[in-house]
């Protein structure tokens, strides 16, 4: 398991996903990445530094936005 930094670039509220970009590779973007549902969907706006937790390193899907910051 490992957590990693990236960039909010997109949020869907309709199913608490994310579009992030990864900060240690600029041209990463990972698609329909899980948001934690206590994070309030106001807080997910674009541009935001964002936590991410990887329950695998090698599949993305196994990832969750656990935490908004700026």
């Amino acid at each position: 398991m490992s957590l990693r930094k990236g960039i909010l670039k997109d949020f869907n509220t309709g199913d608490y996903t994310a579009t992030v970009q990864m900060v240690s590779s600029y041209k990463v973007y990972l698609e329909d990445i899980a948001v934690a549902r206590n994070i309030p969907a106001a807080e997910m706006t674009g541009g935001r530094k964002v936590a991410v937790w990887f329950f695998d390193e090698h599949n993305a899907r196994e990832a969750v936005v656990i935490g908004v910051f700026t």
